[in-house]
């Protein structure tokens, strides 16, 4: 999932039907991610109002992972590797 301003009430939903597909309440997702069920209701309903922390701490408890893509480091490893594979043998 691309996360953007607009796919955060995609994100919101997504993360309350993985709770209810674990069969979670938001007390007991709480006590596993170590945030208060007044966050998880806030995650689920308005994630933007959220930090990122406390969202990575509720995506994490419930099994779930955040990929950044795109830093500069990456680019010029990947070039680099690709100037490596391309000289001669």
């Amino acid at each position: 999932m691309n996360i953007t301003s607009e796919s955060l009430a995609t994100l919101a939903s997504q993360l309350m039907t993985e709770r209810k597909r674990q069969k979670l309440s938001r007390e007991q997702a709480a006590a596993v991610c170590n945030v208060s069920t007044s966050f998880i209701r806030d995650a689920e309903s308005n994630p933007a109002r959220c930090s990122l922390g406390k969202l990575l701490l509720l995506m994490r408890g419930l099994g779930l992972s955040l990929q950044a893509e795109g830093w500069s480091d990456e680019q010029q490893a990947t070039q680099a590797a690709a100037a490596e594979g391309s000289g001669p043998a």
